[in-house]
């Protein structure tokens, strides 16, 4: 009879590790009130309101113009390395899909500058923008539900932008709507090259990467695909310790 705690622990490496904790707080935001998302910004066109208690994020275009109709919703503080983020989630209405940017910073030549830099290309929500352009980041894509082949086969993405390259996967154990008993906190822990990601605590991926090509501190940002609507609350971003 096999193990199971110590699989799932295997499966999210160093970072799951029970020498590495959340500690100190960074950043704490409940996301309640709209005075909570004062100097966020948004790349795109969005509804973002607190009609039922909690921030709730939809496209203002309709899905049938595709990227256009897509959206990131930055955070304004640049956070620092070795640190944990997390967050509550709950999925309204599907199909969609969610991203969260991390690690954020500009490019200008192999320099990383200001996401927000007045050199940088101008950016709208198209993924294109933040992929193939002048952004370096890391990014998780979990409630992968807009394309039928994502329904029918539940995975989080782990990539790295400038770029599409896939740097991990693993099951998403997120239910669809109609059988969801929200909220689910979604955590990401960020060290260096190291990278663990779960929900409601299971280990869901690890990456190690290059410590020399890591990125550092920098932006996080809250992307969907239209045509979801869901809620984001209590997010914390903590220092981690060993």
């Amino acid at each position: 009879m096999f193990d199971r705690r110590r699989l799932l622990l295997g499966a999210a490496g160093l970072l799951a590790g029970p020498a590495v904790a959340a500690g100190d707080l960074v950043y704490a935001n409940p996301l309640k009130r709209p005075s909570d998302i004062a100097g966020f910004r948004l790349e795109g066109e969005a509804i973002a309101d607190f009609d039922i208690g909690q921030l709730r994020l939809r496209n203002r275009l309709s899905s049938d113009q595709g990227q256009a109709s897509n959206f990131v919703f930055w955070c304004p503080e640049v956070l620092p390395d070795h640190i944990e983020i997390s967050w509550n989630f709950t999925a309204l209405e599907e199909p969609g899909l969610c991203i969260l940017f991390f690690a954020a910073q500009g490019l200008v030549g192999a320099e990383r500058v200001d996401l927000f830099d007045t050199r940088l290309k101008s950016r709208a929500g198209i993924y294109d923008q933040y992929t193939q352009s002048d952004v370096s980041a890391l990014q998780i894509a979990y409630f992968r539900r807009r394309w039928e082949s994502e329904r029918a086969f539940h995975l989080c993405n782990l990539r790295r932008a400038p770029g599409f390259e896939l740097l991990a996967q693993g099951a998403d154990p997120l239910p669809d709507v109609a059988d969801a008993t929200p909220p689910y906190r979604i955590c990401l822990r960020k060290s260096g090259a190291d990278v663990a990601f779960f929900i409601n605590d299971l280990p869901i991926l690890n990456w190690r990467g290059d410590p020399a090509a890591a990125p550092t501190n920098g932006y996080i940002g809250f992307r969907q695909m239209a045509p979801l609507s869901a809620m984001y609350s209590d997010l914390e971003v903590r220092r981690l310790v060993t």
